[in-house]
């Protein structure tokens, strides 16, 4: 059925590669209306844009060749170019990406923040074996952090609680949990301790207490995003020819997606002062990766299918990265995060985004 699906989407959505290719790897300079006036980013090495720079840890991409499409060069995202936070900013209208929270200062913090930490979960634990990292629950620390100053910017804590009501939250949080912990046990016990469906229970529990919390700082928008198919990923990958996704990974991801939809309806049933979306990756990823030539190997690596090792300091990558899916063992190209991030920001299709897309989200 998966492989119908993507056969019969590879005409609608090849051409996406050719769009991608033309594309800038900057700010676009036709003018956008900035249509929220916050954008504030939790999440992990997807999202990361240079939040671990003073961190003890190998969960670092603060050299060359990342960023080789990325203006000013390596900046600590995950990528050749931008990562789905760029994406998402320049689609909202912002004439700049949101900085990370360590360098994020004065009036800056008024349109956002990025705290996105690679290697981090929504579990504390989660990437431990990789070093420093900040988990969820940092994140929203130092988004509280983050409101302090807000609050002192605008005078006053109704004043910043409105400022904040209209921004939007978006989280990608999860992946580290099942691929760094879960389906890690020399490192973790935590499969010998759940169910797969024990596991997604637990890790829901734990997103939506950091959920409420954010609430309670005055978050009112939130665009929670679901895992993609972490299987499926060069590192991953297995079989003679290492095309084969590793399907019991995905499975266990799956339950997690079906479980973070079911907490979108329900914190929209019991706040209804804050709307919440969830945007679907999964199955975008089934609908788009035939439009890509090269899908089971990492642009930049070493090893079987370029992903035994990551992208390695002054490695020289591919040089038809447009081309790739993955720019390196886990993280998606410029060319893959444009398209993905284009169907969160304005479906395609109804499970593209639940009960409505971030373009919505902006205006509701």
């Amino acid at each position: 059925m998966a492989a119908s699906i993507v056969r019969a989407s590879l005409n609608k959505f090849s051409w996406f590669v050719v769009l991608a290719m033309a594309l800038h790897h900057h700010i676009c300079s036709v003018a956008i209306a900035q249509q929220v006036p916050c954008f504030f980013i939790f999440g992990d090495s997807l999202m990361d844009n240079g939040n671990n720079h003073q961190l003890k840890t190998v969960a670092r991409a603060d050299y060359p060749p990342y960023g080789i499409d990325f203006p000013g060069g390596p900046s600590g995202r995950f990528c050749n170019g931008r990562t789905p936070a760029d994406v998402l900013a320049e689609l909202l209208g912002f004439d700049h990406y949101m900085p990370p929270f360590p360098v994020a200062s004065g009036l800056e913090v008024l349109k956002g923040v990025n705290y996105a930490s690679a290697a981090a979960g929504i579990r504390e634990d989660s990437g431990e074996e990789l070093g420093g990292r900040i988990p969820f629950g940092g994140q929203v620390e130092n988004y509280k952090k983050t409101v302090s100053q807000i609050e002192k910017l605008l005078g006053d804590g109704v004043t910043a609680a409105k400022h904040l009501s209209k921004c939007i939250h978006s989280v990608l949080m999860g992946s580290n949990d099942y691929i760094n912990n879960y389906f890690l046990p020399e490192f973790f016990s935590t499969a010998q301790q759940f169910t797969p469906l024990q596991y997604a229970d637990d890790l829901i529990r734990r997103y939506n207490k950091q959920l409420k919390v954010m609430y309670s700082y005055g978050a009112r928008k939130f665009a929670l995003h679901g895992l993609g198919q972490i299987g499926c990923c060069p590192f991953k990958l297995d079989g003679p020819n290492g095309t084969a996704c590793v399907e019991n990974i995905n499975d266990a991801v799956q339950i997690f997606n079906r479980k973070l939809k079911l907490l979108v309806d329900q914190l929209n049933q019991d706040t209804p002062d804050a709307k919440f979306i969830y945007l679907d990756t999964f199955l975008v990823f089934l609908m788009f990766v035939s439009g890509f030539t090269v899908t089971n190997e990492a642009c930049c690596g070493v090893g079987k299918n370029n992903a035994l090792l990551t992208c390695l300091p002054f490695q020289t990558p591919c040089d038809n990265r447009n081309q790739y899916l993955f720019w390196d063992s886990f993280h998606p190209t410029d060319a893959a995060n444009e398209y993905v991030s284009r169907r969160s920001y304005r479906a395609e299709s109804p499970s593209d985004a639940h009960p409505y897309d971030i373009s919505r989200l902006a205006q509701v």
